[in-house]
């Protein structure tokens, strides 16, 4: 199979239909075989009963009803483990992604040999204040600190060699990130697109501006777990031993001076009325934790970490 488009959707049922029609054409005109799988994130309207009847007409379409809304990354997450195509390809439900793109990142991937193909909606039809400024400064940061150069970490339109979805683990709010996870994983080869964007014909974005708070939060989880994610003793580790060096050469030092004070015949000096005592007794508390800290992390890394954290109701 060529291609596996997977659709995340949250209360999408005015555009569900349009989306596969437009969709099917594309790959049909292409001479592409592929599937569709839909999953339905905890709608309340009737999305998944209008799959239900597409599904009835196109058996190229899957789909997976959620219980309720767990997010777009499991959502993905869902999908992913069940793609066959060579190619697989993420889009939003609400129109906003243009489907006649398809063909071109499915060539890109295939024929130019990228692992992922990011898409870049460079001129975009959203509220500048509320999305536009703030995606600006969030794709910088995230640029700057992850070292993969795309310039919209956050577009829903994406290609993928299967290899990559097949290897890359994505929960929380990583959706963003998989460029990064990929490249982490040894994926290197990524560029991007310059795709179109059009403002929402139907319904209202499910993302607020609080999605960029999560996504710095993110941002900084995922820049640490890429560096000491495999290793937390050396991070924990060393910054506990260095701070219990210096917290007992403190104290070794304040025990040394008291004796000197005592052979001089100087008493009455207590060592708990120098502020370094506690300084001291601080750190080499701190130290201890973070060091144990260190070493708890090793044991946990060194079991299954299990990220299917969702019910499914309903496969189709």
């Amino acid at each position: 199979m060529n291609l596996s488009i997977v659709i995340p959707l949250l209360n999408e049922e005015e555009s569900l239909e349009e989306l596969f029609t437009r969709i099917d054409n594309v790959c049909k005109t292409s001479n592409l075989s592929y599937e569709v799988w839909f999953i339905d994130d905890g709608s309340t309207d009737l999305s998944w009963s209008i799959i239900e009847n597409l599904k009835v007409q196109h058996p190229q379409i899957h789909a997976i009803k959620f219980s309720k809304n767990y997010g777009k990354s499991q959502a993905l997450h869902a999908a992913f483990e069940r793609t066959n195509g060579d190619v697989i390809i993420t889009m939003d439900a609400d129109l906003q992604d243009f489907p006649e793109e398809i063909p071109e990142l499915y060539r890109m991937v295939i024929e130019d040999n990228y692992d992922i193909v990011s898409g870049w909606k460079k001129k975009r039809f959203d509220n500048v204040m509320t999305k536009n400024i703030p995606s600006k400064l969030f794709n910088a940061a995230a640029r700057k600190v992850s070292g993969v150069y795309l310039h919209d970490f956050n577009c829903g339109l994406k290609a993928y060699k299967k290899q990559v979805v097949k290897s890359i683990d994505v929960y929380g709010d990583m959706h963003r990130y998989i460029p990064v996870l990929a490249a982490n994983a040894g994926f290197r080869r990524i560029t991007e697109k310059e795709v179109p964007h059009q403002a929402r014909p139907y319904g209202t974005s499910k993302f607020g501006t609080e999605r960029f708070v999560r996504g710095f939060l993110d941002l900084v989880t995922l820049w640490f777990v890429s560096r000491f994610g495999g290793r937390p003793m050396h991070f924990f580790g060393a910054v506990g031993t260095i701070m219990f060096i210096v917290g007992f050469l403190s104290a070794f030092w304040l025990g040394v001076s008291k004796l000197i004070d005592v052979a001089r015949g100087i008493y009455g000096h207590l060592i708990t009325n120098n502020p370094w005592f506690f300084i001291a007794l601080t750190m080499m508390l701190m130290g201890t934790l973070l060091f144990v800290a260190g070493f708890l992390g090793e044991m946990i890394i060194r079991t299954n970490r299990e990220h299917k954290n969702y019910n499914i109701d309903e496969v189709i």
